[in-house]
Order: structure tokens, then sequence, then C-alpha cells
């Protein structure tokens, strides 16, 4: 402080309370790696795929439950 920032700033201060040691590493900024996004046409055929899993289970449950009462 004394010899770089003094002969150039003499009313400059620090604040002792405010000084941490150390540093932090973001290691999102550095390791991450994001996924490629799927394209439309693979979502569409996953969307299709599970309608064609569905078709008929809401049926199915209401027969269920109708046949109980």
């Amino acid at each position: 402080m004394e010899r770089e920032v003094l002969p150039y700033a003499p009313d400059a201060w620090v604040d002792e309370d405010a000084t941490k040691i150390g540093y932090e590493i973001s290691f999102n900024r550095y390791f991450y790696k994001p996924q490629p996004l799927r394209s439309l046409e693979e979502i569409r055929a996953d969307i299709e795929a599970v309608q064609r899993e569905s078709e008929g289970l809401l049926d199915e449950i209401l027969v269920e439950v109708s046949s109980e009462d």
C-alpha cells in the first residue's frame, strides 16, 4: 500500500474490517459445459410417444370406477 498506492493517492485508505484473505473460484464459470438443446423434432417425437402411451388410460380408469359403483 505504501509503495504502490500512497505515492499516487496520498489520501487512500484501507478498511481493515472489510478486508478478506483468500479468494473465491467460480467452478461453474470454468468447468460448466452446457448440454446442447434437443431439436424440435426430437421433442415432438417424445410428446407424441407419451400421447400414444397414455391413449385409453383415462377410459380404463373411468370404466374401473363406474364398474365399482
